[in-house]
């Protein structure tokens, strides 16, 4: 066997790349984990977590409101973005230092500095290069940068929303995706003048029909601008530093900053990919099998740098199936079927496993089970926002193909909904248990009759 200086070198210290690392080290493996920014990745650093300290920011006002149905009398409200800004980053310091622990206390090494592979057991960093048995790329992805955009040089991506020097008056967000959703709710609970552009007919594809629908009236109906049928054609800067934006439609709005939310694109540019033999597709994604190998064999490549599931758990879930492929002996193959998701959006949305529309392309017949009410919270608050409940049953073997939630804790449940759908667990198994009450949650178990079904795509 060939003399390498380590077992493993994983490129990228994010969720993945820091889960495999620190799994392989406490194995007693000689493990190198390099980050060229900070450890954590995109969803510690500049994602997930951040923009849900935003999201439980931008939902106080609400809370102020409707606190005053239950008898409070709350003051006049104030909101200092420069405090919430400050108070982020003390927590993502705090969590970046977690991970650096866990990797140390492994016995993993850290390397700061961007990696680059020089064949397929050699990587450098800066002026030194190591050999290693095995490679991992866990690179992640950043966003699309738009370049064909006349003006996309004066505007922000997530990354830079999360570190304003100051609030915006306006803004403009393209995009109709979760991450466009997300912001769009964030800025506007914070009292921005928020417009969403969105070229297709309804905001959120992929999701199921209703939810997409229900949160679409419900931004709406909180005073936030959403037009579909329609994009950026330019951006252009004043004089006085605002933001003219012209659309496709013809109109000209102005903001104070204009974000492109449009997509994300493999992390893969100037990785020394082709120096290894490393095979990408079309959008620069390192292309694997079932088992996260590339082309190559002994290099190895998870999370958002594949571009299968751009999810952070996904990612840890495949760091465990490669520490269990390379290095127990155990092959897994990452089963990607009924992965639980949330858009955090107001309100918010949770999903797990088929939406009506996809489960009617893939069952013959559906029964649907349908609930849509005022939940409990908002009763004496006086808020009319709706609650949406959902079930998808494939009527032949009435096992429950797909779960849909809009309102308080969707989230919550979504991640708990996950556990029976992926167990394959039928429509009779819930109607067999226990409501808990009062919750939002019993209408899952307490829906004995479907609302509507569906014949061959069609909704009876």
């Amino acid at each position: 066997m060939a003399d390498f200086d380590l077992d493993l070198f994983v490129i990228g210290g994010g969720s993945g790349g820091v889960r495999a690392g620190r799994l392989a080290a406490a194995m007693g493996k000689r493990v190198a984990v390099a980050e060229e920014y900070r450890f954590g990745g995109t969803c510690v650093i500049r994602g997930c977590v951040p923009k849900k300290l935003f999201v439980y920011a931008s939902q106080f006002r609400e809370h102020f409101e409707d606190s005053v149905g239950y008898g409070w009398s709350p003051g006049e409200p104030r909101f200092d973005w420069p405090t919430l800004v400050a108070n982020k980053d003390r927590e993502i310091a705090r969590l970046e230092g977690l991970y650096r622990k866990g990797l140390k206390n492994a016995g993993a090494r850290i390397i700061e500095g961007r990696a680059v592979l020089v064949d397929r057991h050699t990587v450098r960093v800066g002026d030194e290069t190591l050999t290693a048995e095995k490679i991992l790329i866990a690179t992640g992805g950043r966003p699309n940068p738009h370049k064909a955009l006349p003006g996309h040089e004066h505007c922000i991506f997530s990354n830079e929303a999360f570190d304003l020097a100051a609030l915006p008056r306006a803004i403009a967000i393209e995009g109709g995706g979760y991450i466009a959703v997300e912001f769009a709710n964030i800025f506007h609970g914070l009292g921005v003048d928020t417009t969403l552009i969105y070229r297709g007919k309804e905001i959120l594809g992929r999701f199921d029909g209703d939810l997409r629908r229900g949160v679409h009236e419900a931004m709406e109906a909180k005073g936030i601008r959403i037009l579909c049928h329609d994009i950026l054609e330019a951006v252009e800067k004043r004089s006085d530093g605002r933001l003219d934006a012209r659309l496709k439609s013809g109109a000209t709005m102005t903001f104070d900053q204009v974000m492109l939310a449009i997509g994300r694109i493999p992390n893969t540019q100037d990785l020394g990919l082709e120096a290894a033999g490393v095979k990408t597709g079309p959008r620069g994604e390192i292309l694997v099998d079932s088992y996260s190998r590339t082309n190559v064999e002994n290099i190895w490549a998870i999370g958002d740098v594949t571009d299968r599931v751009q999810l952070t758990p996904v990612a840890i879930h495949e760091a465990m199936c490669f520490i269990e492929t390379a290095f127990r002996n155990n092959p897994t193959e990452v089963d990607h079927e009924n992965i639980a998701t949330a858009v955090f959006s107001q309100p918010e949305i949770g999903t797990v496993g088929l939406s009506e529309e996809d489960a009617a392309r893939r069952y013959d017949a559906l029964e649907v089970y349908r609930a849509s009410f005022r939940p409990m919270r908002h009763t004496l608050s006086g808020r009319q926002e709706k609650m949406i409940m959902k079930l998808v049953v494939d009527a032949a073997s009435r096992r429950v193909v797909g779960a849909h939630i809009l309102g308080p804790d969707a989230g919550e449940m979504a991640q708990l909904l996950a556990i029976p759908i992926k167990a394959g667990l039928t429509k009779d198994a819930f109607d067999r248990t226990m409501a808990v009450h009062p919750t939002a949650a019993e209408e899952l178990v307490t829906m004995y009759e479907p609302s509507y079904r569906v014949k061959n795509g069609q909704r009876l």
